[in-house]
């Protein structure tokens, strides 16, 4: 066996993180030790190995040339020592990777669970916002028009009145402020072209059949990704999204004919499927915006209402020259504009003689405009904290769910609506196509 034993002679000492003893005869385990520094004698020379009270023991390489010895001579120990292995003691190297290990699975459990809470919240205030928007319009169901851009130019003025508050209270900084604001000017002409788009065609298409275009907007998540931010996905993850487009379209095509997409022509159904995909452009160009910001930023994150108060507000001016095309598109000639916004604003309002029929207003309308801001904020905030494809999900699950929610007796609605022959079938395919994409399992090794 090696000779250790305490010297109080040695006047250089040596820190060390590792050292090879052999001991062959020793079981592989932790060892604890004294709180005293050992010395160790190697032809003569001392050295202080030990640092740590805990050292853990791995098998390494057999060691040649006689760097320890037993004392027994070089020959009886190359004859003991032959094929056989040394100890190598790693001080504080296993407790230290431990402790990082931990701490990535509790990152990424945190991370989870965030994402899940806020997929919960964004299912839930998108369903709301799709019956809300139902019963918006009972009351404004002359003023449709009016309705969108009351919410459109309404969303500016609450999103910078809470930006400035944020910025007062420091959690908007100057930085955050000064990124560049030319992705912004392209969220706003996206956002833009999608209303037009989506105005024009759904003045035509039956009300059956925009939900079952809209899951392109998925197609278009997943291919727009995979182009401009290099996202590969694997087959459960493909699979999943298709299982959910399908639940979807099972769902709301079973309660309507089966001519409806055909029935308005095949341009205006492209027409809603470009109004999509500049919807998905959106939301890719606005992750591509958190991530740029994050290397702007140094690590740090833009704050949610910097890019929803700028973004609306670019949206905001896209839609003022777009005016008179998007007036006509709703019926109204522009020049009968000033006098139909003056009645849509009596009619909110539920004042004066213009506001006959306007019952529910105006705490509908205003519970929709809400609700709705809500859901952007939502859909912001997974899109942030997760990715495009994840945010489209659930939106997309709140369809079903609103669909089930129409046959109950919601008040202001004239009779419940029947649910559809397969809306069971279409729902259990969207929560299989849902279990698939989230099993998928990371193929990222930890660091």
């Amino acid at each position: 066996m090696s000779v250790c034993r305490r010297l109080t002679t040695c006047s250089t000492t040596t820190r060390v993180s590792s050292h090879h003893i052999l001991s062959p005869q020793i079981p592989l385990h932790v060892f604890n030790f004294s709180r005293f520094p050992t010395i160790h004698q190697l032809n003569g020379r001392c050295k202080i190995v030990l640092k740590s009270r805990q050292w853990v023991i791995k098998a390494v390489s057999p060691i040649k040339g006689g760097a320890l010895r037993s004392g027994r001579g070089d020959a009886e120990d190359d004859k003991f020592y032959k094929g056989r292995h040394s100890c190598c003691y790693a001080v504080g190297e296993v407790e230290e990777s431990s402790k990082e290990e931990e701490k990535f699975v509790n990152d990424k459990k945190n991370r989870t669970v965030e994402v899940v809470v806020a997929s919960l919240a964004t299912v839930v205030l998108g369903v709301g916002n799709r019956v809300l928007y139902k019963l918006a319009l009972v009351p404004l169901k002359q003023y449709p028009f009016f309705l969108a851009q009351f919410a459109t130019f309404g969303y500016v003025l609450v999103y910078f009145s809470i930006l400035y508050l944020r910025y007062r209270a420091g959690k908007v900084t100057v930085e955050m402020l000064a990124l560049p604001k030319t992705p912004y000017v392209a969220v706003g002409l996206l956002e833009a072209l999608a209303a037009a788009c989506g105005m024009a065609a759904g003045a035509i298409l039956s009300g059956a059949a925009i939900p079952i275009l809209s899951q392109s907007f998925l197609v278009w998540q997943l291919l727009l990704s995979f182009i401009f931010l290099g996202r590969r996905y694997s087959f459960n993850q493909l699979l999943g999204c298709f299982l959910v487009a399908v639940g979807v379209i099972i769902t709301v095509a079973s309660g309507s004919s089966g001519g409806s997409l055909m029935e308005a022509g095949i341009f205006w159904s492209l027409l809603m499927i470009l109004s999509f995909l500049f919807q998905a452009a959106d939301t890719v160009l606005k992750e591509i915006i958190f991530l740029d910001a994050a290397q702007r930023l140094k690590g740090g994150s833009v704050d949610l209402f910097v890019v929803n108060s700028f973004g609306s507000a670019f949206q905001a001016v896209f839609i003022c020259l777009l005016l008179p095309f998007l007036s006509k598109l709703w019926g109204v000639p522009f020049d009968q504009l000033p006098s139909y916004l003056k009645d849509g604003a009596a009619c909110l309002l539920n004042f004066g003689t213009g506001s006959i029929g306007c019952d529910g207003a105006p705490l509908l309308p205003l519970l929709f405009v809400i609700v709705n801001m809500g859901f952007n904020i939502s859909l912001l905030h997974l899109l942030k904290i997760s990715s495009a494809v994840v945010s489209c999900l659930a939106s997309t699950v709140s369809v079903p769910i609103s669909v089930f929610l129409f046959t109950l007796p919601l008040p202001y609605l004239e009779v419940a609506a029947s649910l559809p022959p397969g809306f069971i079938a279409g729902a259990i395919t969207l929560v299989v196509g849902m279990f698939i994409y989230t099993w998928t399992p990371s193929l990222r090794p930890p660091k």
